[in-house]
């Protein structure tokens, strides 16, 4: 398709993503993808950051609360699910903005997805065992052991993508990282990567602050109407599960919000990592996102 165009803004978490995406979507008349993936569930909307009742009525939003905890969806789902929406979109409009902290999900809709090896159920049964018998600190010994290069960028809470890792290994004696990012797909529109930089201390003190407000703003209350359902691996996830701590009495409130500032503080980092492996992002500020978008010189009429 000529002329048309996805803006991906990407950035760690706390870096103002949302509020600089409606700058970019309102600049070039476009609509806003989340590649988010937990703010795809409408359970959760205070502990995933989600866009604010103002914020989804300034720029129109997709993929945010769409589902519901309960739901299976996965990278693959979102792949198909976001190509073919702007398929559509792109009929009409020239520029869409996708922004979101979920590396795996931007990497789906620009390069496409991996060919992955397919997993014996003896082997898929083995690495659940090892969940079960294990606990994540299991898996995260196995993929730190074997494939180190996965462990330093993988969100090492998720069980799912741990357990990924370790059956790929099983299934064929490689690191999952070898099958991953071989065959990029050439979409049939322009990707624009951008990426917001910030100090690493006041990113932090950005983090602490987010987490504050987060617990000011009800994050407890929105934990305790979705504690039935903890198991979920949609909960599995930074601000609901320290808090199930809490309120399962493993720890103090004040001990559980101390780590969820130390758990987003290393999601950050590995997101960040996974940023900078990827040399087609352009790094830029906050005060100069004015200057970014003058510098696209996108044409918004179709």
């Amino acid at each position: 398709m000529e002329n048309k165009h996805l803006i991906v803004l990407a950035g760690p978490t706390a870096s103002g993503k949302t509020a600089t995406a409606i700058k970019f979507a309102k600049a070039f008349d476009a609509e806003i993808i989340s590649a988010d993936s937990r703010q795809f569930y409408k359970e959760l909307s205070i502990g995933t950051a989600a866009p604010t009742a103002d914020e989804l009525a300034q720029v129109k939003h997709r993929f945010v609360h769409n589902l519901s905890i309960e739901d299976k969806y996965d990278v693959a789902d979102y792949e198909r699910d976001v190509l073919n929406y702007l398929k559509q979109y792109f009929k009409a409009k020239n520029v869409a903005v996708m922004t979101g902290g979920s590396g795996l999900f931007i990497d789906a809709v620009c390069n496409g997805l991996d060919s992955m090896p397919d997993i014996d159920d003896d082997v898929r049964a083995k690495v659940t065992r090892m969940l079960e018998e294990g606990g994540l600190e299991a898996l995260q010994r196995e993929v730190e052991k074997n494939d180190p290069e996965y462990y330093g960028v993988v969100d090492r809470q998720n069980p799912r993508r741990l357990q990924r890792a370790v059956e790929v290994f099983y299934q064929t004696g490689k690191p999952y990282s070898t099958f991953r990012q071989r065959n990029v797909v050439k979409r049939d529109f322009d990707i624009i990567k951008l990426a917001i930089l910030w100090d690493r201390d006041k990113l932090i003190e950005r983090i602490n602050k987010r987490v504050d407000m987060m617990m000011r703003q009800g994050l407890l209350d929105e934990v305790r109407s979705v504690y039935p359902k903890r198991h979920l691996n949609s909960l599995n996830t930074v601000g609901y599960k320290e808090l199930f701590d809490y309120l399962d009495g493993r720890c103090s409130l004040e001990q559980a919000v101390e780590q969820i500032k130390i758990n987003t503080r290393q999601y950050a980092k590995r997101q960040m990592t996974w940023l900078r492996k990827n040399s087609d992002y352009r790094w830029f500020t906050i005060d100069e996102t004015d200057e970014i978008i003058k510098s696209l010189e996108l044409t918004v009429d179709s």
